[in-house]
C-alpha cells in the first residue's frame, strides 16, 4: 500500500478536506486533523540509533485515547508502530508498505470517527 492508496480511502470519507500541516499532506474534518503524512525528522532518525527505521510512506492517525493506542499496538497489526516523539500522544504511525489494507482502513475510519461530531439522537 502507498500513500495515494490511503489518500483514496481518506478522501472518500464524509466531510474530509485535505490541507497541509508541518509541510505535509493532512486530512481534516472542519479544523480538526485526524491523519497526516509523517516522514521522520532528523531527530526521529537519530533516536533509532543502530536500528533500521521503518521506510516508505508513513501515515499517522489519531486514536481515541492512550488506552486505545496501547491496545492497538499490543495487537500488533503489521506496519503499526510508535516513536518516542508520540509518547503520551493518542496517535499511531503506519508503515504503509507493510500494513494490510483492512487494518489501515479500520484505523482511518476510527480516526475519522474521533473528529466527526456525534449525531444527536432525536427524541421519540
Amino acid at each position: 500500500m502507498k500513500l495515494d492508496d490511503a489518500a483514496a480511502i481518506l478522501d472518500a470519507l464524509p466531510g474530509v478536506t485535505v490541507g497541509t500541516k508541518w509541510g505535509n499532506r493532512t486530512w481534516l474534518v472542519g479544523k480538526r486533523f485526524f491523519a497526516w503524512q509523517r516522514p521522520f525528522s532528523k531527530a526521529d532518525l537519530k533516536r533509532f540509533g543502530d536500528e533500521t527505521p521503518p521506510s516508505g510512506d508513513i501515515l499517522a492517525v489519531k486514536v481515541e485515547n492512550l488506552d486505545a493506542k496501547d491496545a492497538l499496538l499490543e495487537m500488533g497489526p503489521p506496519g503499526f508502530f510508535t516513536i518516542p516523539h508520540f509518547t503520551g500522544y493518542a496517535a499511531v504511525l503506519i508503515e504503509l508498505r507493510k500494513a494490510r489494507i483492512r487494518d489501515v482502513r479500520a484505523a482511518i475510519t476510527a480516526a475519522h470517527h474521533s473528529v466527526t461530531p456525534a449525531k444527536k439522537k432525536s427524541k421519540s
